[in-house]
Parts: structure tokens; C-alpha cells; sequence
């Protein structure tokens, strides 16, 4: 995304802004608004140009209220971002789901592009190539809290006209690191890219797309985001050698290679006692 383009937006939100995702994105949408207002739990700094700070936990009923106040269009990577306690997940990924749409609803944000995950369908064998439009099947009480927030985004799509695009992001590195990612990789420019086109695309009402490079390995058909423009330019193929030389095989009936959803499918349920 080039800082020469025209800004679209007087103001976007991005909530966790401190995290992985947050931080690459932070860098660039600026591009698109006058203000960007920057949002997490975490420390964020000092304000960088065109920036606005402002902490807030997600389970703040009203400081999500305020932080919705007086802007365009959202990008929220905020929540808990892997398996965790029900507790936990509940606080940050289905309690911050309902006051961000709450706080939108209330404001008349447009838009909410936000941060869902291929472990909302993480119970598809590899085998099987699907789209954004099979039930979910989610893999873990994570990716079950993602399922949620997808379900939440299109009532709140239904009955307010409040339009959002769900990411089902894949495995968003640097460069992929073990043989599924060869078919869940998106690079960091991908990201981007994809972020911008769900921002800017007409008339989106609540789509459901897949946040997956050019892999030449594919088990999903994104069709979907191909309509939103997202033209990804980055391929895991290009690091194959590294990681077959790197990594083991495993066997056929194994978790990482049997389901979508890899490894999450074998995770014990976090809220069981240790033995």
C-alpha cells in the first residue's frame, strides 16, 4: 500500500493494534484515513502523525462505546488469538465481539473488518476443498468463539445494515514455517492488501473470505475475496525446499495433516484439569 494513495476515511479504528497483525497494519493505514485511532489493553506508545491513542479493554462495555465514537469504518485484530481458557475467550472474543457491534450499531459505524479464523472450520478433512460458504465446523472453543463473532457480524448485517467483512485468516508470518502452511500461508503484504480491499470494496453486506496468499497448496476456494479485488501476490511455494528439508513427515491419520485446522484439532480442552 503506497502512502501516495488518496485517504478514504476521516477516521478507522484498529483495536490490537499492539499485536502481531495489529502492528503491520498500524504502518500502513494510515494510507487510507486522515486519523487513524489506535486501540488495545497493551501499550501502544506515544501517538505517531494522524494518530489517535486510545486504550481500552474489550470487555469495557463503555469504553467501547467511546471507541467507536466519531469513526468510519473499523479494523479490529483485538481478542484472545489462539486456544485459551473459556474464561478468557468469553471476555475478549464474544463479549468484545457484542460491544464492538454494539458500539458501531449505536454510532453508525459502516463497516467492520475484523479478524475470524480458518479454525472456525477447522474440522473439513484436507482433503476437501471448500468455500466461505459450508457450515462452520470449528476445532476448538477458540475457533468456536470465532463461528460466533462470523454469526454475529451477519445479524448485525440482517437487522442494521451494519456491513463487515469476516477474515478467515490462515497462518499470516513472515514466511510459513511447516508444511501446512504451505497451504494456510498469507504474507504480511497479503494482509495488507486484503485488509484495504475489504475496507474499500462497494456493497460487501457480510462476507466471508479466506486470508490465504497464492499458495500453489490450496484446500479453500476464495472466490470470495477475489470479488472484494484481493489479488495476492505472495506464494508458501517459494519456501517449500526450506521446509521439506526443515520438517518431518508425518503420518495420514495425524491431526496436522488430516484436518484444515492442523494441530487445533488434537488440543486438549483448556479448561480440563492438568493431570
Amino acid at each position: 500500500m503506497s502512502p501516495s494513495k488518496p485517504r478514504r476515511f476521516r477516521r478507522l479504528l484498529l483495536t490490537g493494534a499492539a499485536g502481531a497483525l495489529g502492528t503491520v497494519l498500524r504502518d500502513h493505514l494510515p494510507a487510507l484515513a486522515d486519523v487513524l485511532r489506535v486501540s488495545d489493553r497493551a501499550p501502544l506508545g506515544e501517538a505517531r502523525d494522524r494518530e489517535e491513542v486510545v486504550p481500552c479493554d474489550l470487555g469495557d462495555a463503555a469504553g467501547m462505546l467511546d471507541l467507536t465514537r466519531d469513526v468510519d469504518a473499523v479494523v479490529h485484530m483485538g481478542g484472545v488469538s489462539g486456544e485459551n481458557r473459556f474464561a478468557d475467550l468469553h471476555h475478549a472474543n464474544i463479549l468484545g465481539m457484542y460491544h464492538l457491534f454494539e458500539g458501531c450499531r449505536k454510532n453508525g459505524v459502516a463497516r467492520v473488518v475484523w479478524a475470524s479464523s480458518n479454525h472456525a472450520i477447522g474440522f473439513y478433512p484436507r482433503t476437501r476443498t471448500i468455500d466461505a460458504t459450508v457450515p462452520q465446523r470449528p476445532d476448538t472453543a477458540y475457533g468456536l468463539t470465532k463461528a460466533f463473532g462470523e454469526d454475529l457480524a451477519q445479524y448485525y448485517q440482517d437487522k442494521y445494515g451494519i456491513e463487515a467483512v469476516s477474515l478467515r485468516i490462515g497462518s499470516c508470518f513472515p514466511k510459513p514455517v511447516d508444511r501446512r502452511m504451505l497451504a494456510t500461508w498469507l504474507s504480511y503484504p497479503d494482509l495488507v492488501h486484503l485488509v484495504e480491499r475489504s475496507l474499500l470494496a462497494p456493497a460487501v453486506g457480510h462476507t466471508v473470505v479466506f486470508g490465504v496468499s497464492a499458495n500453489q497448496e490450496s484446500f479453500w476456494d476464495n472466490r470470495a475475496a477475489s470479488a472484494l479485488g484481493f489479488r495476492p501476490g505472495d506464494n508458501a511455494e517459494d519456501y517449500r525446499a526450506e521446509i521439506e528439508a526443515s520438517t518431518p513427515l508425518v503420518g495420514p491419520d495425524d491431526p496436522l495433516v488430516r484436518y484444515q485446522g492442523g494441530q487445533f484439532t488434537a488440543m486438549p480442552h483448556a479448561d480440563d484439569e492438568p493431570d
